[in-house]
Order: C-alpha cells, then sequence, then structure tokens
C-alpha cells in the first residue's frame, strides 16, 4: 500500500469479511469441509515443482465455503452482512449486494425482478450489454428498444434522449421499468437525474448497467453516479474500474419501487449457492481503501491519464477524443485515442501498442480504448509516449504485415488496402460515419415490443445466406461484436442497411464476434 495515503478515522475504515478471512488462513485450524484443495495443501508440492514456488497456495487459503465465522452470501447475519451494509454507506445506496458472476448476475436479476410475469413489457436503451437480452429471455419479457443518442463531436452512441423515453413511457404505459446503460466502453455517460425523475413520475424504476462506473462520485472529477442521480437499481463491476477481482461486482438498490425481496431470491436463483470467498474478500478490501483513504487513491492514475493527455495534445500522428461536455459526461480514466492520419485501424493500432508493451482495453475499426485507474502510473504514461513514438516512425507496410520479405507485392497491396481507413480523416467525418453505423434515418427511435422467449428457434424456419445477401433480410441470431459485448442484431430483427453497413466494416477488420453460427461473418443465419 502507498506509504503517502493517509487513512481515515472512521468507523467505516475496517473490512470485516476480509478480516475473518485473514483469521482464518492464519489459524492452524484442520479441514474437515470443502473445497477438496484443503485450504490449498494440495498443490503445495505440485507447483514448487512445476515453477520453484507456489504463489497459488496463499490465494487458496482463502478459499472457504460457508462455515462458523464466514457467513453465507445468501442469507448474511454475520461478515458478509457488514461487508455489504459498509459498501451501501460508501456507495450511497440502501442496500448492496455481493455479485460473484459479474455485473452479467446483477442485470439479470434486475429484469427478472421487474419483469416477473411473461409478456411484461420493459423500456430498453438499444445498445446494450447481452446479458440484458439474455435477461429479457429468461423473463420472456417484450423489449421496447430506444435507439441512442449519438455524439456530436466523437460521433459515439451514448444514450437515449430524455424526450424518447418519455415519449416511449407515454406510448406504453404498462411499462414495468427502463433500463439504460451509462458509461459506455467508451467513458461517455449522461447526469441521469431528469431521466429518474421522470420514470418515478410515471412510478416505475430506473435501472442502470454502471458497469464501467463503479468509481463514479468517489472523486470530484468524475461524473456523478447513477445512485446519485437517484436510479432505483444500479449494477457496477468493481473489478473494472476500481480494485475488486476479475468477475466480482456489485448490486446498489434504493427507493420503494423494486421489491426488494423477490430480488433477493433472483439473486439466490441466479448465483452459485458455493460462491467464491476470495471474490467477495476483494470487494469488501475494494470499498475498505475508498472508505479509509478517499480521494487520494485516485490522485496517481489521475496524475498518469493526465500526463499522458498533455503529451499526446503535442503529437502530430495521434489524437484522440472528446465528448460534447455540455451534453454528455465523460469518464477522465477512459481515453480513446485514433490515428490522425487514418491509415491505422484500431484492430491494428491496438496490435501495434501490445507489440510495444502496452496492451489496451479494446479497439474497433477506428478507435484504441485506453483504460487508466487508481493504479496506472507516470511511468505507464511514459511507457505508452514511447510506444506511439515508435509506432508513429514505423514503416506503413511493415506496420500492417510486419516482416514482407516472403510476400509478394499483391498480397502486400491487399493487406494496405484492407487496412487503409484514410476515408476518415477529421472529427467531422468521424462523426458522419458513426452516424451511418449506429442510426439509420428509416428506423423508428421506438421500437414496438419485441417479446423474448427461452423458446429455441425452430431450425426448419432457417436458412444460411451469404453475406453479402443480408440486407432486408430478417436475423435468426444474435450479432455480438466483443469487446464491447453489445448486441447490433437480435433474432427478429430486419437487417436494415445501416446494420448491414457494419457488418461489412466488422467482417473486413476481422473482428471478434459471439452470438453468431460462422464468427467470420462471411454467412449469416436468418429466416426463410
Amino acid at each position: 500500500m502507498n506509504n503517502k495515503w493517509i487513512p481515515s478515522t472512521t468507523k467505516q475504515c475496517k473490512a470485516p469479511l476480509y478480516d475473518a478471512l485473514s483469521r482464518y488462513a492464519s489459524s492452524t485450524q484442520k479441514s474437515f469441509h470443502v473445497p477438496g484443495h484443503k485450504n490449498g495443501m494440495i498443490y503445495t508440492d505440485v507447483l514448487k515443482q512445476m515453477t520453484g514456488a507456489d504463489l497459488f497456495h496463499s490465494v487458496l487459503q482463502w478459499d472457504v465455503t460457508e462455515i462458523s465465522g464466514t457467513d453465507d452470501l445468501h442469507h448474511p447475519e454475520g461478515v458478509i452482512q457488514e461487508a455489504q451494509q459498509l459498501a451501501a454507506q460508501c456507495f450511497g445506496a440502501e442496500e448492496s449486494h455481493f455479485l460473484i458472476g459479474g455485473s452479467t448476475v446483477g442485470n439479470l436479476a434486475l429484469i427478472l425482478t421487474v419483469c416477473s410475469h411473461p409478456g411484461d413489457i420493459i423500456i430498453v436503451q438499444r445498445n446494450v450489454h447481452k446479458s440484458v437480452l439474455n435477461g429479457l429471455m429468461m423473463a420472456g419479457a417484450k423489449a421496447v428498444f430506444l435507439t441512442p443518442e449519438i455524439d456530436q463531436t466523437s460521433g459515439l452512441a451514448v444514450i437515449p434522449s430524455i424526450e424518447n423515453i418519455e415519449a416511449a413511457l407515454t406510448q406504453y404505459p404498462t411499462a414495468r421499468a427502463v433500463f439504460l446503460s451509462s458509461p459506455n466502453y467508451y467513458g461517455m455517460g449522461k447526469d441521469l437525474s431528469d431521466i429518474a425523475t421522470t420514470c418515478h413520475r410515471y412510478e416505475i424504476p430506473l435501472l442502470v448497467d454502471e458497469a464501467h462506473g463503479a468509481h463514479y462520485g468517489h472523486h470530484q472529477r468524475f461524473p456523478i453516479s447513477a445512485l446519485n442521480a437517484g436510479a432505483d437499481g444500479v449494477v457496477q463491476s468493481t473489478h473494472k474500474m476500481l480494485s475488486s477481482m476479475t468477475m466480482s461486482a456489485m448490486l446498489h438498490v434504493q427507493g420503494d419501487l423494486l421489491t426488494r425481496s423477490l430480488l433477493k431470491q433472483r439473486l439466490t436463483m441466479i448465483q452459485s449457492s458455493s460462491p467464491s470467498y476470495p471474490l467477495m474478500a476483494s470487494l469488501d478490501l475494494s470499498r475498505y481503501i475508498l472508505d479509509c483513504y478517499g480521494e487520494q487513491v485516485f490522485a496517481t492514475g489521475l496524475q498518469a491519464r493526465d500526463t499522458f493527455i498533455d503529451e499526446l495534445a503535442h503529437h502530430q500522428r495521434f489524437g484522440y477524443l472528446s465528448c460534447s461536455e455540455e451534453y454528455y459526461t465523460q469518464d477522465p480514466f477512459k481515453v480513446v485515442i485514433y490515428d490522425r492520419d487514418g491509415y491505422l485501424s484500431g484492430e491494428v493500432l491496438q496490435e501495434r501498442l501490445e507489440y510495444y508493451g502496452c496492451v489496451p482495453e479494446m479497439s474497433d475499426d477506428r478507435y484504441v480504448v485506453l483504460v487508466f485507474s487508481m493504479g496506472s502510473t507516470l511511468d505507464d504514461s511514459y511507457c505508452l509516449l514511447e510506444a506511439l513514438a515508435k509506432i508513429a516512425q514505423e514503416p506503413l507496410q511493415s506496420i500492417v504485415i510486419g516482416d514482407t520479405n516472403d510476400i509478394d507485392q499483391d498480397t502486400i497491396s491487399t493487406l494496405l488496402e484492407l487496412t487503409d481507413c484514410s476515408e476518415v480523416t477529421n472529427d467531422n467525418d468521424a462523426e458522419q460515419r458513426e452516424q451511418k453505423v449506429y442510426l439509420d434515418p428509416n428506423l423508428s427511435t421506438i421500437s414496438e415490443p419485441i417479446l423474448f422467449t427461452m423458446t429455441p428457434i425452430d431450425e426448419d424456419k432457417i436458412e444460411v445466406i451469404a453475406l453479402e445477401q443480408a440486407e432486408g433480410r430478417i436475423c435468426a441470431e444474435m450479432v455480438i461484436p466483443y469487446p464491447p459485448g453489445i448486441p447490433i442484431l437480435y433474432a427478429g430483427e430486419t437487417i436494415h442497411p445501416s446494420v448491414y453497413a457494419r457488418l461489412l466494416t466488422l467482417r473486413t477488420h476481422g473482428h471478434k464476434i459471439q452470438g453468431t453460427a460462422d464468427a467470420t461473418l462471411n454467412t449469416l443465419r436468418v429466416y426463410q
């Protein structure tokens, strides 16, 4: 821990679950309970033979089960209950729940709570994470999809406008909730206060997938959190932007518009009955750090980010995006960079950064997303700047395909053509391109209710066609670029021109695709 940090003296400066596990791990008690590795002892000799060390053993000492003193996540009465209560105080909720299946579990639980009867209508932002669609399927719900707004500066999709949300609530007065996702993968979001007020006027809850915003509200430079804006149920991936372990998350609740007893029952259904104690302890510690050290834990990371931005501003080759701050919020820890000259796609730029030892969060056909956090350092920023300087000096051919000695010129030309993004040379062009990608002027901003079910699609009604023949057809599978994991098509949706163009772009750049039978997107399953 950074010795320069000054701890708080408040009563919240404790980690009850972590402390309980620490006491157990340091005790001499003999295990006559699961798990079978017996506090890691089964691996001690094996791993030392493999690596000369036994780093895994220290983790497994904490991998316990529901025994005396460790409490029970599904019926907390001791240290887990206290840890969750401390989390609620820290994040501004009335109740907080530890999730050991990521934000996916929280999204599923919220939808299964508000859509408690088959056919219930819920208003959903169109560009949500795939877990939301899975929740709709499990609930047998009808989704009214809202087209997101486009940020005019960056050209990227954010959230639906309040006007469209209110129009949807007026058009579908039986809707059980509004479900939004903010901020997006690129760090752009919005103050949700007015939207929360609108939802409450219609007496329904606002549910928010705030997976990328667990740090919001904990520093004056961060945007307002969804909870502070008045949202009723908020899911946060505490592992993404704070300090807990991967797969750990939290679900925060406030107000009386969610049936909390039903929500707890849904969580019990979809979370493991043998939850991971290391994951839960990391959630406890992540909250503990915020309570004990406050804003100072973010100082080094923000300094690293600011140094990178200041230096990048003078760079001739690479730039970074900024959103229209009068309309949207921007997470300072998310830095989105791109090739000003337009020659390198986001995927190729990511590959070159990784070659020089800097691994980004994600990329698309144009942009690379860099994530800073409380753990980032100035050294990280300098390494990143050095990598970009080296990339800028590389010949384009070697950037695209590396060693070209054994490759003929026709192949080189083809690869250069596929990689060239030079048609996007300034922010205005980027804006027009992203609007073409995400918005179709012929599409309504408010969809009709679309039924989701768990019933498998009848294979006799499906055919496989070449992607070039897909425009105007009805899709019979989900198409999910990953990252960021946001479906651009689902079964039953018409493949409109803008979506068809997006599919072609994804295939050209070899983007990773989930949900489709053909991950290469050369073919697509459609209804006959």
